[in-house]
């Protein structure tokens, strides 16, 4: 089933139809009990409007006037019916029990009771026998069962008719809470239309990012979309800037070879020709790695800080030998950044390249995140130091920008750090320039937390 307001109106009507038919059930249940229960109280007031009505012999034995408190007593096949049994021998039938054979006696003790179903020609009774104990003109105690009967059709008609009602009113009331049901998934549902809707702006370019006021439940969705959105366009920005970049500088060996085709000879031409092949071979490539390197904030696996610092670390220390640079790591070894592994790559190889190149003989590499100490933690801060020049204040936010190198005296490009920093705003986080207490430039990288 694809559709998500279908699957939750199925399973919210499944259980709405367990819980209609579990209290239609119990309703059902206690109404025939307690109709039981009033047939067995008016079984028992019978006992003892007959007892009031019980006359004497001569003797003081119990005798059962002719005239019935109850008339259906009187009448034939009424419903009602009843029997005196002594142990003197009286034998009592109410007029009712005419042409019946049933007998109605279960002789009990004195004050005890006993109720019994009863089948009298297809008609189904209620049937109660009790005791009593007599006292004759003599004194003696004469035992007498008295026992009433009344059948079950009046109880078994209210018992359709209250069903037929209770059929009637939970139906209604069933029909009303699915109406209900309907608005509230309806109503419960509408962010999820609100979000789609704003995703089809979002992609036919109406809309920037998505926004408005959701339920919190749909926080973090709304805001992985717009971590979706924000990094497809930063991918795209950069797959702009690299194309740009790699014209830019494709732009001068192409310039330098046109002007040897005019005035070189071919010796001249030959090696012109092989140096700026490889001139833009290596332009190429290095282009090539950095469009490799988008990544998206909210992708990839938790990615191990330390063994990639190492690896950078092993690596430029080979490159920069003849300098014999210090440097020191101060990072904890259950550190995991949650991201992609080139943009971490790409970010620490650019920060610690230029610490390198331009430190005098120490590097200093720090990170750390919430919650140190623990066997795993989320990367939130870099800290990468040298003992070089620095970088002068007044150009610490203009070196960020494409192109722009502080030291014009070292070969580079000046992208390095405008690199860093976009990698560091793909992620939500930021980069600063400070000055070192080793004498030279501080770059500090912070990432949101969780």
């Amino acid at each position: 089933m694809g559709s998500l307001h279908l699957r939750l109106l199925l399973v919210a009507s499944l259980v709405l139809a367990g819980f209609l038919g579990l209290g239609a059930l119990a309703l059902d249940r206690a109404f025939q009990e307690s109709q039981e229960e009033a047939l067995r109280e008016r079984l028992q007031g019978l006992i003892y409007a007959l007892l009031g009505a019980a006359d004497e012999d001569r003797q003081g034995h119990m005798r059962m006037p002719g005239e019935l408190p109850d008339p259906r007593f009187s009448n034939p096949d009424s419903g009602l019916y009843a029997q005196v049994q002594g142990e003197d021998g009286y034998q009592w039938r109410s007029f009712s029990l005419i042409g019946h054979p049933l007998t109605l006696i279960q002789p009990q003790l004195p004050g005890k009771r006993r109720f019994s179903h009863l089948d009298m020609q297809g008609d189904k009774l209620l049937g109660l026998s009790f005791g009593v104990s007599w006292e004759d003109d003599t004194g003696r105690d004469v035992r007498y069962t008295l026992a009433v009967a009344e059948t079950t059709r009046g109880l078994n008609e209210q018992v359709s008719a209250f069903r037929l009602r209770l059929l009637y009113w939970l139906g209604g009331v069933s029909l009303l809470l699915l109406v209900a049901q309907l608005l509230v998934l309806a109503w419960g549902l509408r962010p999820l239309r609100r979000v789609a809707a704003d995703l089809n702006r979002v992609e036919a370019g109406e809309l920037d990012a998505i926004s408005g006021n959701y339920p919190s439940e749909l926080h973090g969705l709304v805001r992985n979309i717009n971590g979706l959105i924000r990094s497809s366009r930063a991918s795209r920005d950069r797959y702009r800037h690299s194309l740009g970049d790699l014209a830019h500088s494709l732009k001068t060996p192409l310039t330098l070879l046109r002007g040897a085709s005019e005035v070189e000879d071919c010796a001249q031409l030959r090696s012109s020709v092989a140096e700026q092949v490889q001139r833009m071979d290596d332009i190429v490539q290095y282009q090539l790695r950095r469009a490799a390197a988008a990544g998206s904030p909210e992708a990839g696996v938790a990615v191990p800080v330390l063994p990639l610092v190492r690896r950078l670390q092993a690596t430029l220390q080979k490159v920069y030998r003849e300098k014999a640079m210090q440097c020191r790591l101060q990072v904890d070894a259950g550190l995991r950044f949650k991201g992609d592994e080139a943009d971490l790559m790409e970010l620490l190889g650019n920060l610690m390249e230029n610490a390198f190149k331009y430190g005098q003989q120490q590097v200093r590499v720090m990170a750390g995140g919430a919650g140190d100490g623990g066997q795993t933690t989320r990367l939130q801060r870099i800290q990468i130091e040298d003992d070089g020049p620095g970088i002068p204040q007044l150009e610490q936010a203009r070196v960020l920008s494409r192109g722009v190198r502080a030291d014009q005296q070292q070969p580079g490009q000046g992208i390095g750090l405008s690199v860093a920093s976009e990698i560091v705003r793909l992620y939500g986080g930021s980069l600063a320039i400070e000055a070192s207490d080793l004498g030279g430039a501080r770059i500090r990288v912070t990432f949101p937390g969780d």
